[in-house]
């Protein structure tokens, strides 16, 4: 058996939808686009929605909309997906980091306020694997210090915190929809926000810096190629039409694979917070027993894949990244609850439409592979 670590659900309503838009003229700029907007801003409870060819991209968009510049700090998490700290980069500010929870793997709320400086501008906070994080604590920070909040929702489209859909906190929120995400636009991504003005000019910036009432070559301000066709954005619309089922499928799997991991004791199974009303799972991250290094996590990984069980260290420490390393001088200790989860997870296969079969077979030769490990 071969399970890939994940694969997107594509039906023959979304194969329609994209070839519907294929016999139009509008591939890009179409009407497509405020279709998938709309339904990403009723999604995220905001006003406005800029869909763009990235998660990476909105993220940008955010920093640059709220005027993060060169010598400002933004506080962030080293535990996430690189482009969470890359866009402050791209605007040459600093990424300040803050470690994280050991349970949620959410940064730790209670670590922020001693990272505050005057010259930080804004917080950045990662809903990391698809859980919310602690917003009720870091908006009561970001409040006390006046502070813009940009929220990284990017894995967690769906999720919910006390009830609030993740995407509406702070100023804005990104969403992301490569392969691997709970619905896909092969690439995209979006900015959901309520403030007009991060609005007008995220959409002149993903469009070249086009205004308002520019001509196809007048350009008001500095922009981007950000743009999204309506061929992806079509692909959206189909599947956001079945997101909470989706969402529902992917919860019944993370929920089999944490019943059948329940007794092995070398496995630390996901934690999902009582704050987190409904849990959109991105993937489903296990970590190893503390007993477990970095070099045994690594080995069963390696086993795992030479049984058709494609696995992957989910994540790296990103403050531990060479270039990171080269231009601000981290180095191992300075965040441990990062580094001690970084070196111990393992994501699994996790896809909309996995089978209790396929989990039987992961979990089995998961079991197997640990006891192999552990006897060398």
């Amino acid at each position: 058996m071969k399970i890939p670590l994940s694969r997107p659900w594509i039906t023959e309503e979304d194969i329609k939808a994209v070839e519907d838009v294929l016999k139009t003229p509008y591939l890009s700029l179409g009407p497509k686009l405020p279709e998938f907007e709309k339904m990403l801003a009723e999604i995220g409870h905001r006003k406005f929605a800029v869909a763009v060819n990235s998660g990476t991209s909105a993220l940008h968009l955010i920093v640059r909309s709220l005027g993060v510049k060169d010598g400002d700090e933004v506080i962030t998490t080293p535990f996430s997906f690189i482009a969470s700290s890359n866009c402050i980069l791209f605007e040459r500010a600093k990424p300040v980091f803050v470690d994280i929870r050991k349970d949620t793997y959410n940064i730790d709320p209670n670590l922020i306020e001693s990272k505050i400086t005057e010259k930080t501008k804004a917080i950045l906070i990662v809903d990391v694997f698809g859980q919310p994080a602690d917003w009720d604590e870091i908006l009561e920070i970001a409040n006390k210090y006046d502070l813009v909040v940009i929220e990284d929702s990017c894995e967690a489209i769906g999720s919910k915190y006390k009830g609030q859909p993740a995407g509406s906190f702070g100023a804005a929120g990104a969403f992301a929809f490569y392969p691997n995400k709970q619905i896909t636009t092969a690439e995209g991504g979006v900015v959901v926000t309520n403030d007009e003005n991060i609005y007008k000019l995220s959409r002149s910036m993903r469009n070249q810096g086009r205004g308002e009432n520019d001509t196809w070559l007048e350009h008001t301000r500095l922009g981007y190629n950000y743009r999204i066709s309506d061929i992806n954005c079509a692909l959206g619309i189909s599947q956001l039409n079945r997101l909470n089922k989706i969402i529902e499928m992917r919860d019944a799997i993370a929920k089999t694979y944490s019943q059948k991991l329940s007794e092995v004791e070398e496995v630390i199974t996901p934690y999902v917070s009582p704050d987190t009303t409904r849990m959109s799972w991105f993937v489903y991250v296990i970590r190893l027993a503390d007993k477990f290094s970095k070099f045994e996590r690594d080995q069963i990984i390696e086993e795992l894949d030479k049984r058709g069980i494609q696995t992957r260290n989910y994540f790296e420490a990103i403050h531990l990244e060479p270039f990171y390393v080269e231009q601000f001088g981290f180095k191992e200790g300075d965040f441990p609850v990062t580094e001690f989860v970084s070196e111990r997870t393992i994501a699994l296969p996790f896809y909309t439409t996995m089978t209790e079969g396929e989990i039987d077979y992961v979990v089995s030769n998961l079991k197997e592979v640990i006891l192999e490990v552990k006897k060398l």
